[in-house]
């Protein structure tokens, strides 16, 4: 699966994060894709992941040569250490860690890491420099923060789903992208480089809390606004916008194309580009609010005329009367899609097994350039035997003691020489 086009992550640079490390205690999606996008910045990352099965998401398909790709594709660049944390060995093993550590992440329910020694409490006396970072469904407080959360039920919570879909349908709909997990991995790592810029100032680490739902409706828009305004409760409107118009999909000869034009300078060129320049003189069309309060006529008005051209026809036009519009496209579409590629968000990504899996680049460009994102997910347990014989300064025996203890997993390590042989 090589790239057709160059990518920019093939060059020179480092990561503005290259001198900190991340402990990533995170399973699944929300806290593994926060810990990636640290990685992504040039921080190192190790990924703790429990013995015998580690992180669930390793069973999730798609699947190629057995490495799963939804796996590969929030995990790479991190290291794997395989470590069982109900043994007191291992928890003692992690409190090392944690002590040489910039950063830790977890993803737990409220108060397992408390349970397993590894709390916030327990970590900050040990190593007060350090950020630690607790992405939750519902937070480390309130009434629901016990509670298991999903994207799914956090997406249904949070309001998404109720103005998600096509306009008059009863039927709620979920958003296509785990917009839950993702909204809230991402205000994780807001919180994270925040609490790293005031330890610059202070020398002192931060609690960094953040919950799914909380980010989940931080992210509604205005729609609180308007139903605090006019105390009507926003409802799906398919692609359309509640207040700019027109700012929606509309069908065309062969597909689909979204058009945005909010201003008056856009809205006159469009009628020019769509040859319905008649439209200009209509008093319901006269500016933006008379445009959306009379939205079903205007789409009216403008459906027969998108639906005589193919979309690359429109988009031509649209392009030279410089209005805003783009095409409706398919995943496919995207791989496939020149500029994407260009700007380097199509990754390739080794996984153990010799196969490799096509996912999204990383979307932070700087200059001077970053470094590539890494290409390669680890095996479970892969880097143990490096990770605490390099930074916890444990002996070959040491790690083949644990290793048989079950304390430790990945593999085997050689034997230590006998020092009378």
């Amino acid at each position: 699966m090589n790239m057709e086009e160059p990518s920019p992550g093939d060059r020179d640079g480092h990561g503005p994060l290259e001198h900190l490390t991340v402990l990533d205690f995170t399973r699944v999606l929300a806290g593994p894709f926060a810990t990636m996008m640290l990685a992504d910045l040039g921080a190192e990352a190790f990924k703790v992941e429990p013995l015998d099965s580690g992180d669930e998401a390793r069973g999730f398909g798609p699947f190629r040569g057995g490495s799963s790709g939804y796996f590969a594709g929030v995990n790479r660049g991190k290291k794997s250490i395989a470590l069982d944390l109900k043994t007191d060995r291992g928890v003692e093993i992690a409190l090392e860690m944690a002590e040489g550590a910039d950063i830790l992440v977890e993803n737990f329910r409220p108060r397992v890491m408390e349970r397993l020694g590894l709390g916030w409490d327990q970590v900050h006396a040990l190593n007060p420099a350090l950020i630690y970072a607790s992405c939750s469904g519902f937070g480390q407080t309130g009434p629901y923060a016990e509670r298991p959360a999903y994207d799914v039920i956090v997406q249904a919570m949070s309001g998404l789903m109720s103005i998600t879909g096509p306009e008059n349908t009863l039927e709620p709909v979920r958003a296509g992208a785990s917009l839950a997990d993702l909204s809230a991995a991402t205000f994780t790592v807001i919180g994270v480089l925040a609490a790293l810029q005031e330890r610059e100032r202070t020398g002192m680490g931060r609690r960094v809390d953040v919950g799914m739902l909380d980010s989940m409706v931080a992210l509604l828009e205005n729609a609180i606004t308007r139903y605090d305004v006019t105390g009507e409760t926003p409802s799906p409107l398919g692609t359309r916008h509640p207040s700019i118009a027109p700012f929606q999909v509309f069908a065309t000869q062969d597909g689909h194309v979204a058009v945005r034009a909010a201003n008056q300078r856009i809205w006159e060129r469009l009628c020019h580009a769509l040859n319905a320049e008649e439209l200009l003189a209509d008093p319901s069309y006269q500016n933006n609010k008379t445009r959306t309060d009379n939205h079903g006529r205007l789409n009216t008005a403008l459906e027969p005329i998108f639906s005589q051209r193919t979309t690359a026809e429109w988009l031509e036009e649209l392009d030279k009367a410089s209005v805003p519009a783009g095409p409706v496209n398919k995943v496919s579409d995207i791989v496939a899609d020149r500029h994407i590629r260009t700007r380097g968000m199509i990754h390739e990504v080794r996984a153990p097994g010799n196969v490799s899996f096509q996912t999204a680049g990383q979307p932070i460009h700087m200059d001077p350039a970053l470094d590539r994102p890494s290409d390669y997910a680890p095996a479970l347990g892969e880097h143990t035997r490096e990770v605490l014989g390099n930074r916890l300064g444990m002996s070959a025996r040491e790690l083949q003691n644990l290793a048989g203890a079950h304390v430790t997993g990945g593999p085997a390590p050689e034997p230590e020489a006998d020092s009378d042989s």
